[in-house]
């Protein structure tokens, strides 16, 4: 047993307090530190000749400390892993690595230059079950590999700082990867938004190999009972680990055969055969390989290299979630449908299209959205998601309108035009539950190459001059121009200005439709 206490233990959260339970018993554990100062006491009086900080700095500075296990929040991990190798500590950071690729890299480059350990916690990896399937398939006993499923499905542990994906699929991914050798061509993936319309709580992905396999991941939080299966399938035999079954039975496997009988295949199933597994806990294991690794200074399976593959395929899969695109299947005698759109045109799942509507090349209405009828949608545009388009706009070509815009009725979006739905937008700190609401109501008209900031409400009839950029609210038929742009008349509801003083209270009389406007208290209105 490891006598020698020189690891701290960050987070002592749902996944932290086994990982303080497993170093201590291996006699590692030195330090314990969460921002909690009661959480740090129950646990130091627990756990005898521990001793209790509340400040991560405190952990890099106690050179006694040689090595670090994060098990704090994936945002947290690049930053936390980063200071703790430039300390000189070695690092066993929990799944996933961090968040950002570039960051992962920059991990792996820093450990090397420093010398020190770098390891992530994929648990399965220390499984006796995953290690034996390894070792069969290495050994040919299962023949060519067709293709790998795995079902990670419970009621809760819900969540709000990630998704399902990234909270139960990177042990799987970590497997497959490991038993197949090789990272995925091809990735696609769909899910289920139920409790938070941003937050999915079930996702299916689909990884595809060039050797010809494909795998499958399904994960939920919102399933009726507890499986964890993960399921092999070669030409020779099928393999299932199941580690919610007893030890004896969490390897099993299938010697079912298919032959073919008159160029027809023909399956014939066989006993299943339970492997021989010595019982053991697989987070102990996972603990003291990284006490061995610090020991041995030879890097432990799951390293940041493997941890780095892991959270590529993630973020793949998360793309893949993010812009899925579903093909509409005609049953029957369906009708045609009584909207057009060009082939190279994309529509998502979940969209709205009202009778008449044109839809021209390469333009692409994301899930959620909803088009009116006679609506006419220009090249190389973008809706959505969750967009409103009311009837008979006209959106012009390269106009991009972002989730938390509506438009109504007959308005019109000149080329190039531009809608925001994020007031101070950066790359590196995503804001979506920052949208601001942008409304143009009816019959407005936003001229080429203008900006409308979000935010605000664009009024009826009202007119955007070409390459005006819009900070404010607009009034109902306001003429606007310039940058920033500043109200220099008012216009009709026919396209015309109207010789109407910016105040005052005076009427005037449309010439081509007879209209009688009227402005009084710095608004222009339509006399009945």
């Amino acid at each position: 047993m490891q006598t020698t206490q020189h690891i701290a233990i960050v987070g002592t959260g749902y996944w932290g307090k086994n990982l303080v339970r497993n170093f201590h018993n291996l006699g590692a554990l030195r330090t314990i530190c969460d921002i909690s100062e009661e959480t740090v006491r129950k646990f130091t009086e627990q756990y005898p000749g521990t001793t209790g900080v509340h400040s991560y700095s405190e952990v890099l500075a106690d050179e006694a400390v040689r090595g670090v296990v994060l098990a704090t929040p994936a945002i947290a991990h690049a930053q936390q892993a980063k200071e703790a190798l430039l300390a000189g500590k070695d690092v066993y950071v929990e799944k996933p690595l961090c968040l950002s690729e570039e960051e992962g890299a920059e991990l792996i480059e820093l450990a090397e230059k420093k010398g020190r350990i770098l390891m992530v916690g994929h648990l399965l990896w220390y499984h006796a079950a995953v290690l034996k399937l390894k070792a069969l398939l290495e050994a040919g006993a299962l023949g060519r590999i067709q293709y790998i499923y795995s079902n990670r499905l419970n009621l809760g542990k819900l969540r709000r700082e990630e998704n399902v994906l990234w909270s139960f699929a990177p042990h799987d991914i970590s497997v497959i990867l490991g038993l197949l050798g090789e990272m995925p061509e091809s990735i696609q993936a769909q899910g289920g938004n139920y409790l938070h319309r941003k937050i999915a709580d079930s996702t299916v992905s689909l990884l595809n190999f060039a050797s010809g396999v494909r795998a499958h991941i399904f994960v939920s939080w919102l399933h009726p009972f507890k499986e964890q299966k993960l399921v092999v399938v070669g030409d020779k035999k099928m393999a299932v680990f199941d580690d919610t079954a007893p030890w004896p039975q969490k390897l099993a496997l299938y010697p079912h055969s298919v032959e073919w009988s008159g160029n027809v295949p023909v399956a014939h199933k066989a006993e299943v055969e339970y492997v021989a597994l010595e019982e053991s806990e697989p987070l102990r294991a996972e603990c003291k390989a990284f006490l061995d690794a610090i020991a041995t200074r030879k890097a432990p399976y799951t390293d940041g290299r493997e941890g780095l593959n892991v959270l590529k395929v993630l973020n793949r899969c998360q793309q893949a979630l993010e812009n899925e695109v579903a093909i509409p299947v005609e049953l029957g005698s369906k009708e045609a449908k009584n909207y057009q759109t060009h082939s190279s045109a994309i529509i998502d799942k979940g969209v709205v299209i009202g009778q008449g509507t044109k839809i021209w090349h390469f333009s692409h209405i994301l899930s959620g959205s909803e088009i009116g009828p006679e609506c006419s949608i220009g090249q190389n545009a973008v809706i959505g998601p969750k967009v409103r388009v009311g009837k008979g706009c006209k959106i012009q070509n390269n106009v991009s309108i972002y989730e938390g815009v509506t438009l109504e009725d007959y308005v019109f979006c000149g080329p190039s035009m531009v809608f925001t739905n994020v007031y101070n937008p950066r790359c590196e700190f995503p804001r979506k539950n920052e949208y601001r609401q942008t409304l143009v109501k009816r019959g407005a008209t936003l001229g080429a190459n203008c900006t409308v900031v979000c935010g605000i409400t664009i009024g009826r009839y009202a007119f955007i001059a070409a390459g005006a950029v819009v900070k404010a609210d607009v009034p109902d038929f306001a003429l606007m121009v310039g940058c920033p742009a500043r109200q220099i008349g008012w216009m009709s509801r026919f396209g015309e200005q109207l010789d109407l003083p910016l105040i005052g209270e005076t009427e005037v009389v449309c010439p081509h439709t007879g209209e009688r406007y009227r402005l009084a208290n710095g608004t222009v209105s339509i006399v009945a």
